[in-house]
């Protein structure tokens, strides 16, 4: 859905089963490709928070931090969209986390998969805004 935006979207393959292997990959993805923006959804939020990436703007779509990463933290410029309707990471995890790092939590969707039009709609918009405002 990015790429028909225009934006360029790289998306390393992580080993569901490997917790470090996926750190190290995301981590040399990044330094190599240096993104503006990171998006990573459920496992690959937590990743994300796991890597310690510093993007311009990172966006986490029902992170699942509470089961793969509960002692990470977020840098600062982090949107979290979540559904209110998802039945695998519990709204109320994104909201605790928005909470401890002033991230901004976006209500939206209809599951965990983020995949209806309004969701899909604010992740736009979310990755759009950064590049309005630089």
């Amino acid at each position: 859905m990015l790429s028909s935006r225009g934006h360029d979207v790289i998306e390393p393959a992580l080993p569901k089963d490997d917790w470090p292997e996926s750190i190290k990959i995301a981590s040399d993805v990044f330094e190599e490709e240096q993104p503006d923006i990171v998006v990573g959804s459920s496992r690959g939020g937590a990743v994300a928070m796991g890597a310690g990436l510093s993007p311009q703007k990172l966006i986490l779509i029902a992170p699942a931090w509470k089961k793969y990463c509960p002692a990470c933290t977020l840098p600062p410029a982090t949107t979290i969209l979540h559904s209110l309707q998802d039945e695998t990471i519990e709204f109320s995890d994104s909201t605790l986390l928005s909470r401890m790092f002033g991230a901004e939590l976006i209500e939206v969707g209809t599951s965990h998969r983020m995949n209806d039009e309004a969701a899909l709609k604010q992740l736009s918009h979310a990755v759009d805004n950064i590049f309005s405002t630089t």
